[in-house]
């Protein structure tokens, strides 16, 4: 993949839609969130004609306060998952990349005082229909095994829809991007309405 991607919500749509972009603007992947599912069910295609499934994310509760969210390719087989840990991203995000059960990568948010001053600016009258512009938050991917800094997702500037561009900081392995990838899909679905 070319970094730096690009993650664009459909600013008037029904269910969530992305558009993802690599470094040379061409689109990698496409993304539609189901409808009226009481479980997250997410189907990425290549493109956005919707012709070819490149995989599926399902999450395993109805609840995603720890929710874990498994990929599965367009034959049905997991390959990986990321989990949201629920207690520690109440002050500041947090997730797991896992590949099956185990444990791989991290993400988590730089600042938390983002969060903090996003939601009381938020509730403000009028202003806080503009907060998207001032608090803009940055995750980063780390390698449990090492530490090492792999990837910074940053929320853009954005009125009524969400942007995100992912940065590459090191490299990474080719089979490991697209779980890399598809988590961070997962993050700004879940994380989009902040800042």
């Amino acid at each position: 993949m070319q970094f730096p991607l690009q993650l664009q919500f459909k600013a008037i749509a029904l269910a969530s839609q992305i558009r993802i972009t690599d470094g040379t603007g061409t689109m990698i992947g496409y993304v539609r969130q189901k409808m009226f599912k009481l479980k997250e069910a997410i189907e990425v295609f290549t493109d956005d004609s919707r012709t070819q499934k490149w995989c599926e994310i399902k999450a395993d509760r109805i609840i995603d306060f720890s929710a874990k969210y498994t990929f599965y390719d367009s034959a049905g087989n997991a390959f990986g998952a990321v989990r949201r840990k629920g207690m520690r991203s109440i002050w500041k995000a947090h997730y797991e990349i896992l590949d099956h059960e185990t444990p791989e990568f991290d993400i988590r948010e730089e600042n938390g005082w983002v969060k903090v001053m996003d939601s009381l600016v938020g509730e403000i009258p009028i202003i806080g229909l503009f907060s998207g512009y001032f608090f803009h938050p940055k995750y980063l991917v780390t390698r449990i095994a090492d530490g090492a800094e792999l990837l910074r997702i940053t929320k853009q500037p954005a009125f009524l829809e969400g942007k995100f561009t992912v940065e590459a900081l090191g490299e990474i392995e080719a089979n490991d991007q697209v779980r890399i990838v598809l988590a961070t899909l997962m993050l700004a679905l879940l994380e989009r309405g902040r800042g």
